[in-house]
């Protein structure tokens, strides 16, 4: 385990290189015959990897190796074959991706592509990865990374995504698309046993029906109950910890009054009741150990006399209509609300003694609108244009409780958004292989904030949520941008494409409902500005008889980076302080290949393999807190930026009986990086290994899997937070899971 800075520059060049080479020979396998044959859709097993898959990155229906933009896409019957929960499930399987769980509060997503991302679970720091469901962005990054099921596709979209997609997609964006009804009876039944290696039993049930009621309108019914018994053990008690008792339902409404419109209504409800994070206080980068107790870093060791919990409800509801108009276009319009309720009790000390314990109540409403128009043109080009409207109220009570109540603080804040924006694009063919892309999107954005500030309620309890907290800070301010792209795609041939492109985004300015700092006027609730991202990529994609490679190119340029420091404040209550600051400047370059490639008739080989280099070019603010803004900040990593990202796998079919019996086996490695922008916190390397063996009938009616996580039990934190020796010194290290073996069993009705 890696105690200091200086242990992260370990060179791991020659293993890298070798990985690149061996991905390019995926490219130059051509003597191998009898390629696994994948039908759309009905792929099991082996096959499925090679399936083309369907997505929505350009707001229509496309092959995901048409889409001239790096991309990592899985369908329904890939996500199963992976046994991916949620999504952080497939945080280790993608070049420079990063899905992680933060870890202070379960649930939160802490994703980053390319370097661009963020280190806070503050709600009013907008992502810079942004989540969409069935087409609708959620506002706040709380309640993303749960369990997921009954999925039609996930995509993720690197780079900034601003011309379709808004703001607030600088790093890029997660699309998770959910099944509806098709137009024959389906139903199916899954269970699911796991066994956690520190921990207890975690059993999933999962069930689906649906299909055509009328000639026009068609339902689906879609359930899920998770019981997690907690996959760690909590030294102070003996007991399991991480426990989890999560259950959703669905219910997709599809009705066609004509063969021209296509009405869709989603609803989801989710309730959870959790444990809190499973706090880790280890040696610190500065060498502080934890007092009293003070664990192996390299361990899943934690001792907190606080479970904590979390209890969460969350609703969503979309509605979407298509209406085909003229021969080539199409009117889509998608209404999305979504409701968030949340408490979180968190032992943040790490220790067995109640020296830092906070509760977190967050309530998050948000409505959208989208209502877009795409059409193929005079047959040479394709057009997409609309306007958008998304409005998000957050309100925000924090208390914490210093020395067992000794001490206690009260604050936090309400937090309002309303956004406009009206977006173009453009796929005009110049020749009949070479292809303009161009877009714009403008944007107007408006914040209103109160913000009652932690400092100003020492020992006089109130609560935000009930209006009894004074609001000390009132603010509003507005932004707007352009997001331009320009680029073109050559079409060499029908399998192989090159592409180039120059576009920007952004992301919000804002506020820090979280106002902790003693020095209000410098470090306090802002406003901090909206940062700009500029990105130039080049790549290509290409398919042949045995499977496919792609690839890309990009230098990425960041202007007044937001950056979101703890500091040690000696006149803060816990001695701690989050200041959200305009920073400076970045720049950013990388590379990523990925391929997949038929082996023998039954044997596929997959592998993949990313590469950055993020450093500042600028700094405008003292991220390390030493009184000087000079080159020690200029010399800092840029966060959750590993240097190296690789994964190496292989899936086989073999036929028995009636049986096929499909195995597979991945190794995914992630480089040690920082997990904060002081460099003060630190994030292990991974060397994750999965594997499975599942068993599918031919009459498609059972499938058997069994399968093991992490088998190589690896030590992972989503964040460390560096304590005072006030409070005991050490971290706070949420751990996740180590390895997990499980057994499931499919049951599809016909």
């Amino acid at each position: 385990m890696f105690t200091s800075p200086e242990s992260f520059r370990l060179s791991r060049q020659p293993l890298a290189q070798a990985v690149v080479l061996a991905a390019l020979v995926l490219a130059d396998t051509t003597i191998l015959a009898n390629p696994v044959q994948a039908q759309a859709g009905t792929s099991r097993g082996a096959s499925a990897i090679l399936e083309e898959i369907v997505i929505r990155a350009r707001k229509r229906a496309e092959n995901s190796q048409d889409v001239p933009i790096a991309i990592s896409a899985f369908n329904s019957q890939q996500l199963d074959a992976l046994k991916v929960r949620d999504l952080s499930s497939l945080s280790f399987s993608m070049p420079n991706v990063a899905l992680d769980d933060q870890g202070t509060t379960r649930g939160v997503a802490n994703f980053s592509i390319r370097g661009v991302g963020i280190t806070s679970s503050i709600v009013s720091i907008d992502p810079s990865v942004g989540v969409f469901i069935d087409g609708v962005y959620l506002g706040v990054n709380n309640g993303i990374v749960f369990d997921t099921f009954d999925l039609e596709s996930i995509e993720v979209l690197r780079g900034p995504q601003g011309i379709l997609f808004g703001r607030n997609v600088t790093g890029g964006a997660v699309l998770m698309n959910t099944k509806k009804p098709r137009n024959q009876f389906e139903a199916s039944i899954r269970t699911t046993y796991e066994k956690s290696k520190h921990g207890g039993y975690n059993t999933y049930l999962m069930g689906s029906v649906g299909g055509p009621v009328t000639d026009n309108l068609a339902l689906k019914l879609t359930a899920y109950r998770n019981d997690d018994e907690g996959g760690l053990e909590n030294k102070f008690d003996g007991e399991n910890h991480g426990a989890i008792e999560q259950n959703m339902i669905r219910p997709v409404a599809v009705w066609t009054p004509t063969e021209a419109l296509e009405l869709i209504v989603r609803y989801e409800y989710a309730d959870s009741d959790a444990d809190g994070p499973s706090g880790q206080s280890h040696t610190n980068s500065l060498g502080i150990s934890g007092s009293p107790v003070n664990h192996d870093p390299d361990s899943f060791d934690f001792s907190i006399n606080e479970p904590g919990r979390q209890e969460m409800e969350s609703k969503r509801f979309t509605f979407e209509m298509n209406w085909r108009v003229g021969e080539t276009g199409t009117i889509t319009n998608i209404f999305g609300y979504r409701d968030l309720d949340l408490v979180d009790r968190v032992d943040i000390d790490s220790q067995p003694l109640s020296r830092f314990h906070a509760t977190v109540s967050t309530t998050a409403e948000q409505y959208s609108n989208e209502l877009r128009y795409n059409a193929r043109i005079a047959n040479r080009s394709n057009v997409t244009t609309g306007v958008y409207y998304f409005t998000n109220e957050v309100v925000v009570h924090e208390s914490r409780e210093i020395f067992g109540g000794v001490v206690t603080n009260d604050g936090g804040g309400e937090y309002e958004v309303d956004t406009w924006a009206v977006f173009g694009a453009v796929d005009y063919d110049l020749t009949e292989k070479l292809v303009l892309n161009a877009g714009m999107r403008y944007t107007q954005e408006e914040k209103s904030v109160g913000v009652a500030s932690l400092t100003l309620n020492r020992n006089s309890p109130c609560f935000v949520l009930a209006g009894t907290c004074v609001l000390d800070f009132l603010d509003d301010d507005d932004w707007d941008s352009f997001s331009p792209k320009i680029g073109v795609t050559y079409n060499m041939n029908d399998k192989t494409m090159l592409y180039a492109h120059w576009t920007q985004g952004f992301r919000s300015g804002g506020y820090n409902l979280r106002n902790s700092a003693s020095d209000a006027q410098i470090n306090g609730p802002g406003p901090f500005d909206q940062e700009k991202v500029t990105n130039y990529e080049a790549g290509f994609k290409m398919q042949f008889p045995r499977g496919r490679l792609n690839g890309a190119l990009f230098f990425i340029e960041g202007e007044d980076m937001q950056r979101a420091v703890i500091q040690l404040d000696p006149g803060a209550a816990s001695g701690l302080a989050t200041v959200i600051k305009n920073a400076g400047d970045t720049e950013t370059a990388g590379f990523e290949l990925d391929g997949v490639v038929s082996l023998t008739e039954r044997l596929l080989l997959s592998a993949s393999v990313g590469y950055i280099d993020a450093e500042y070019s600028k700094v405008s603010f003292d991220i390390t807190g030493d009184g000087l803004i000079d080159g020690a900040d200029k010399a800092l990593s840029i966060p959750r930026a590993a240097e190296w990202t690789y994964t190496f796998g292989l899936n086989h079919d073999l036929p028995i009986g009636n049986w096929l019996m499909s195995s597979r086996i991945s190794y995914n490695h992630r480089d040690d990086s920082f997990g904060s922008d002081d460099n003060l916190s630190l994030l292990p390397e991974q060397d994750v290994v999965n594997a499975g063996i599942d068993f599918y009938s031919n009459d498609g009616r059972w499938a058997v899997g069994l399968y093991g996580r992490n088998l190589t039990d690896e030590v992972y934190w989503g964040g460390e937070t560096l304590l005072p020796t006030s409070l005991g010194g050490g971290t706070f290290a949420p751990l996740s899971k180590g390895a997990r073996y499980g057994v499931e069993v499919t049951y599809n009705f016909q």
